[in-house]
């Protein structure tokens, strides 16, 4: 055998046995007369000793050679070591070695096999097999497999069946855009790869399995962001017979569970928060509420004066930021600097100091007495040494300019604990949203979504007011899961497709395979699904979900280490048909 132990269960109560262990060469000592390596699996770290008085002459010279990332299997008996490594589980013990066999030499490593290395994130990316021997990032794939475990069992019990669904699909024209795969033997025909299951875990509930779940890869062929895969994984749930209660219930068990497990935190109730109240309140429908700072609407105690940037504004909203007055002019413009640049595109900010004395000192004082700075500071809940900083301008740009600013201050005040966790559902989302630039409606979760119970004649007069059957789990932040109570009758189907802009015709051959189903006694229904990736990540303390992924693409969808995409040669396109395709 390989080895009899691994290199991280070695302890002071087995001094004297003889070993065989196994791993890499974490770094090497030669000091001529004696040699000190370290020897590193995934389990930990053992120290080996080559002693020239003890060592066989020929096992000296092998050791002399070692270099790092060397695979080796040694051979010898457990000592105690004269110098303890408390810092260590192993750090009692070394190997006095008897016999060194090297398995495969190793080229100098591009970047150093460490917790803290000196290799940049590109280089890693490259070399990630390099990459995933150092510390962090195998605990964060062990932690990923933790959580990953944690909820299979959950789901599991509560009656769950894990079901496997196709990869291989039909595009369709909703959502984000497809990754699409040309059928060699359909000539001029192509498969999508899934953006998620959905259509498929509806079928399961028409096929009467009634509780699904399934980790499941899914694609999106969509402009990147830095938090953000073209593949990314789901925990994808359905549940039938059921309403939305039911189902906000079974996956706040399950997050309560995972924190319970993972992090050892207890969490109660889960507030819940309508989606117009959330963008008032927050700008945003993933709030974090680890902290206040509620948006204040200012319009009514600052239109009244010849201020014009507040009086031809359409929604003027401020914030209290908690001890703020501390802040230098300095420091204030440094802020106003944030505000306003693209990735914002505020064109300003307005502030006012909440002195300790109960006195205001405004950027605007030409404007605004100190009567109407005590009613910014009483709509926005500030307090004296608070700052108030107002943004004003078009309400859902407005918005998102506050929103974006709420969560930068309060990142730059340590409000953002990663050790603090803050759940709650937001509800009640509009079903369909307005693209300005097309003048159409569009799902805003996806067409399968059911409308709240008595608004489904509203879509006819008033579309944009109708409410849907959805819920998005919010945690820190991060929406970590949406789901909806689908449609399941094909009357209601085919109108929520007509508002869609799909005519009979297209309606029928995108999702006709579904609406026939619904003939067939489909039973009510809905689910939910996580996002794997970002839900680890913030277990793990962290927002990066990249660095839970085991071979991650960089933010231009690129795989650097395999060099994917990438072209393919003439006999492949030829055969995949493709240049009749495109002279069609």
């Amino acid at each position: 055998m390989y080895r009899t132990h691994n290199n991280g269960e070695l302890r002071v109560s087995n001094v004297g046995e003889e070993v065989t262990l196994a791993g890499w060469v974490q770094k090497s000592r030669d000091k001529g007369f004696i040699v000190w390596v370290d020897l590193r699996d995934r389990y930990g770290i053992t120290q080996l000793v080559f002693d020239e008085e003890r060592t066989p002459k020929e096992m000296m010279d092998k050791a002399s050679k070692l270099g790092r990332e060397f695979v080796i299997q040694v051979t010898g008996n457990v000592i105690e070591r004269e110098s303890k490594n408390p810092k260590m589980p192993t750090g009692d013990i070394e190997i006095l070695v008897k016999e060194v066999t090297i398995l495969n030499a190793s080229l100098t490593p591009p970047f150093t096999i460490e917790d803290d290395t000196d290799g940049g994130e590109d280089l890693r990316m490259k070399y990630r097999y390099l990459d995933i021997r150092r510390n962090p990032v195998r605990e964060n794939l062990l932690f990923r497999h933790k959580v990953s475990m944690a909820v299979r069992n959950y789901l599991s019990n509560e009656g769950f069946v894990d079901v496997e669904t196709p990869y291989l699909i039909k595009s369709t024209p909703e959502g984000a855009r497809d990754f699409v795969v040309p059928s060699r033997m359909n000539e001029g025909q192509f498969y999508a790869l899934p953006q998620s299951p959905q259509t498929f875990k509806q079928l399961l509930m028409v096929g009467g399995l009634d509780k699904y779940f399934q980790i499941v890869k899914c694609f999106r062929d969509e402009d990147l962001r830095a938090d953000r895969q073209p593949e990314f994984t789901q925990i994808d749930c359905e549940m039938a017979f059921i309403e939305q209660e039911d189902i906000l219930n079974m996956f706040e068990g399950l997050t309560r569970h995972l924190l319970k497990e993972i992090n050892g935190v207890e969490i109660g109730d889960f507030p819940r928060m309508q989606y117009d109240d959330a963008m008032r309140l927050y700008g945003n429908d993933k709030p974090d509420i680890r902290f206040d700072m509620k948006f204040g609407e200012l319009n009514e105690v600052t239109q009244h004066k010849d201020f014009g940037v507040f009086n031809s504004a359409e929604l003027i909203v401020g914030i209290a930021v908690p001890g703020g007055n501390k802040y230098t002019r300095k420091e204030i413009d440094n802020i106003i600097k944030w505000v306003k640049r693209p990735q914002v595109g505020a064109m300003g900010m307005i502030y006012s100091r909440c002195n300790d004395d109960g006195t205001f000192k405004s950027s605007v004082d030409k404007f605004y007495d100190q009567e109407d700075l005590a009613k910014w500071a009483e709509v926005t809940g500030a307090k004296q040494g608070d700052l108030v900083v107002v943004l004003s301008g078009e309400t859902n740009k407005v918005r998102a300019q506050m929103s974006a600013l709420r969560m930068h201050l309060a990142t730059e005040l340590g409000l953002r604990d990663p050790k603090v966790f803050a759940p709650l559902w937001v509800i009640d989302f509009p079903l369909l949203e307005l693209d300005e630039e097309t003048g159409h409606y569009h799902a805003m979760h996806h067409p399968f979504t059911s409308p709240k119970p008595g608004q489904l004649e509203l879509l006819d007069s008033k579309p944009g007011e109708v409410k849907a059957n959805a819920y998005d789990l919010v945690l820190n932040g991060n929406e970590i899961g949406g789901g909806s109570i689908r449609i399941h009758d094909k009357e209601t189907q085919a109108i929520m497709l007509k508002h869609l802009g799909f005519s009979e015709e297209e309606a029928r051959a995108q999702f006709g395979f579904l609406m026939d189903a619904f003939e067939y006694g489909a039973p009510p229904h809905g689910g939910l699904a996580f996002g794997l990736d970002r839900l680890v990540a913030i277990l793990g303390g962290q927002e990066t979900i990249r660095d839970f992924i085991a071979f991650p693409k960089n933010n231009s969808g690129r795989d650097v280490m395999i060099d994917a995409p990438a072209p393919l040669d003439a006999a492949q396109l030829e055969e995949l048909n493709l240049d009749v395709v495109i002279k069609k």
